[in-house]
């Protein structure tokens, strides 16, 4: 690249929303980049990089061409055959489009194709300085930021995420000319707003990230973390402790300064009575601060404030963070004192008042689902019954503490504490936690059988219901959340090892279901009754079925990405869901097996002998040929590899039978994968489409045994 210069843009603005920083700083250089290379100007934009502090959004393109390449013009005008009136002379379509051009009629061309012929002007223009390009890309970059509430400040017709207050375009040492959002671009940036509020010359684009740090402001995002990282580490070290900085924190603090220093600070132990989830919830969504815990894993009374500022009294901001988060804290233990006064079970009456979805009641009715189909679940997986369905009565309850109403957050933690408190066996006060799990990607399921028994039965109640009351997800929209609660329940059934029917579950759970659900589902808007206030008749026993098999599918579609991520095909899924595996631990087993089948050398053959057994079964099905008969006759054969692949397949049935009752499919696959030999024999020596219509069909029949051997665990066809 000749003549190039590093360009940078920066735009200064008033405080920007930590959350939503670093998406403004990606996507603010996207559209510099793409404004550049629409505009086919050479720039070395693999070493672009976005930066962004909480007082502005910048970006920074190495080797950024002076001017664009000269740029080829080429417009169409009329068809020939509108290009010429009657009398043979210039139509005044042609005319005009020439006029517009600015020759004449003479200099246009002709183009044709085969959707036929017109007139083209052709030219070729300069290409424009990039200097000229740059405010129209910096305003489209601008205008294409993901901004859902922009404000306007003072009495401008322009609008932003927050009010600009100064604008730096450079390229190389150069200003680059231009005006946006009423601020004149210049080199002058500015420091950090306290330490240094003096305006900073930035001599080039490439001495802009230096003469920040010299102001001290850390405009590499990346930069400022590692420095957040390093001072919380510092600070701990001199407490003795172990901070808890997870990454999601990390950045909004990050977000917050521009040169954070850490503060040693500590709250008194009195407050370490309280659970310390809600102290730590407090510490870190509220406040922004890291707490510390000890060897053993237990909350300290230290935390760690992160300041935007190296103060000359740090104490001050010390008692200034303590002074803050004291009456949150106090707060946290007064709603706990009070809550423990009442036992958990005492807020069941209460969740009769509170409504849980129109059609489908109040909390309490789910609830006594919930545990209808705890019991279900739980007899069937061998689990304690009683501890299921005491584990959903009491599930819900402490949504109406006061400590899960101020911190809606810790609901489950905190039922976990105080089922424990009023003496609740250990594994039903687990399960009000744990049956949450998972609460997000990458969570692990309830540890304990109870509480996966607990967060089945919680998932299929919801699912049934909000799908029968046509509630269901649409597009991205997914109010309830429930394909991360269908990913959660095919989770808990499979990594929990659970056995169970799903089909089966769902029908259980919409018989548990009022009619009036599942009526409201099939009623139009604004016209959920009819003219005797009652709704639509309809049968329930179809709609049931319908919806059974409706969410069956929902919950398989979000296993897809589920198994993708570990590495397993598509191809590999499709193969086992065409055999419609009821349990979702069986059709993890299948899928594994045929994972592990696709890696042995004889499994390409075989898939492609079973595809092709598939296509010829369904030929002779689609032509309306005779039921293949259930017994292949040796009297019929008239090849050695007919007796030969019977054989073998008799053989491999005998052999597979006990495996497959076990459920090891794997076992099945390996000694299947011996046929390979017997079915290419047969496919090379023997004409399927016998003349003689007995060999025919004895022919059909024993290609139905190969495929009915493969398709007890999964058709290997889809491979």
């Amino acid at each position: 690249m000749s003549a190039a210069k590093s360009l940078l843009i920066e735009l200064g603005t008033e405080e920007l929303p930590p959350k939503a920083l670093d998406e403004l700083a990606g996507a603010f250089l996207r559209g510099i980049a793409d404004g550049l290379a629409k505009r086919g100007v050479d720039a070395a934009l693999d070493g672009a990089r976005a930066y962004a502090s909480p007082r502005r959004l910048a970006a920074y393109v190495p080797g950024v061409a002076l001017a664009q390449p000269a740029q080829a013009i080429e417009r169409r005008g009329p068809a020939l055959a509108a290009g010429t009136g009657p009398d043979g002379q210039p139509s005044k379509a042609l005319l005009g489009f020439a006029q517009s051009c600015g020759v004449a009629v003479e200099q246009l061309e002709k183009l044709e194709t085969e959707k036929g012929a017109w007139y083209v002007y052709r030219s070729v223009q300069p290409g424009q300085p990039v200097a000229a390009l740059l405010p129209e890309i910096v305003a489209e970059a601008l205008k294409g930021l993901p901004i859902p509430k922009p404000m306007r400040w003072a009495d401008h017709d322009y609008s932003f995420v927050r009010p600009a207050h100064w604008l730096v375009m450079l390229h190389g040492a150069e200003i680059v000319e231009g005006e946006l959002l009423g601020l004149k671009s210049g080199r002058m940036s500015r420091g950090h707003r306290f330490m240094h509020p003096q305006p900073v010359h930035v001599a080039d684009a490439d001495s802009w990230l230096d003469a920040l740090r010299a102001a001290k402001v850390l405009a590499d995002p990346a930069e400022r973390r590692e420095r957040v990282r390093g001072e919380v580490a510092r600070v701990a070290a001199a407490t003795g402790g172990t901070p808890r900085l997870d990454e999601a924190l990390l950045e909004e603090i990050a977000n917050l300064t521009e040169w954070p220093v850490a503060i040693a600070c500590a709250f008194e132990r009195a407050f370490l009575a309280v659970p310390p989830e809600a102290l730590v919830t407090t510490m870190e969504t509220n406040q922004k601060f890291v707490p510390v815990f000890d060897a053993q894993g237990q909350l300290t009374e230290h935390f760690i404030g992160l300041a935007n500022i190296e103060s000359r009294d740090p104490a001050e901001i010390r008692k200034g963070y303590e002074r803050v988060i004291r009456p949150r804290f106090a707060d946290a233990k007064f709603f706990w004192d009070e809550d423990l006064k009442t036992p958990l079970a005492d807020y069941q009456d209460a969740l009769k008042h509170v409504t849980y979805q129109q059609a489908l009641g109040s909390v309490w009715d789910k609830s006594v689902r919930v545990a209808e189909l705890a019991r279900v679940v739980a007899n069937r997986v061998g689990v304690d019954a009683g501890a299921a369905t005491r584990a959903a009565a009491l599930a819900k309850c402490d949504l109406l503490t006061r400590m899960v109403g101020e911190f809606p957050e810790l609901q489950g933690v905190m039922g976990r504490y105080y089922a424990q408190h009023h003496g609740e066996a250990p594994e039903v006060a687990d399960a009000l936690d744990s049956y949450y799990q998972p609460r997000f990607a990458g969570d692990a399921i309830a540890a304990g059988k109870v509480g996966q028994v607990l967060a089945a039965a919680e998932r299929l109640d919801t699912l049934a219901g909000i799908f029968a009351v046509g509630l269901k997800p649409s597009g991205n929209k997914d109010p309830f959340a429930l394909r991360r609660a269908a990913l959660g329940l095919a989770r808990t059934l499979v990594e929990g090892e659970l056995g169970l029917d799903l089909r089966a579950l769902f029908a259980e759970a919409l018989e548990l279901l009022p009619e009036t659900a599942l009526a409201a589902g099939l009623a139009k808007p604004g016209k959920s009754a009819g003219k005797d206030g009652k709704p639509p008749a309809f049968d329930a026993g179809p709609r049931r079925a319908a919806l059974a098999a409706e969410l069956y599918d929902f919950v398989l579609d979000r296993l897809r990405g589920y198994y993708a991520e570990q590495g397993f095909t598509a191809e590999q899924f499709e193969a086992v869901l065409a055999v419609v595996p009821a349990s979702l631990l069986d059709f993890d087993r299948r899928l594994r097996a045929v994972a592990e089948f696709g890696r042995q050398p004889e499994a390409a053959s075989l898939a492609a002998a079973n595809k092709r057994v598939a296509n010829i079964l369904r030929k002779q099905q689609e032509e309306g040929g005779a039921p293949l008969g259930a017994v292949v006759e040796p009297a019929h054969f008239e090849a050695e590899a007919e007796h030969a692949l019977a054989a073998a397949l008799a053989a491999a049935q005998a052999d597979t039978a006990a495996a497959l009752a076990a459920g090891d499919y794997a076992a099945v696959l390996t000694r299947l994968a011996r046929l390979q030999a017997p079915v290419d024999a047969f496919f090379d020596n023997v004409l399927v489409n016998a003349e003689d219509p007995a060999v025919r069909a004895n022919r059909l029949a024993l290609l139905g045994q190969l495929k009915a051997q493969f398709t007890a665990v999964a058709d290997i066809a889809r491979l």
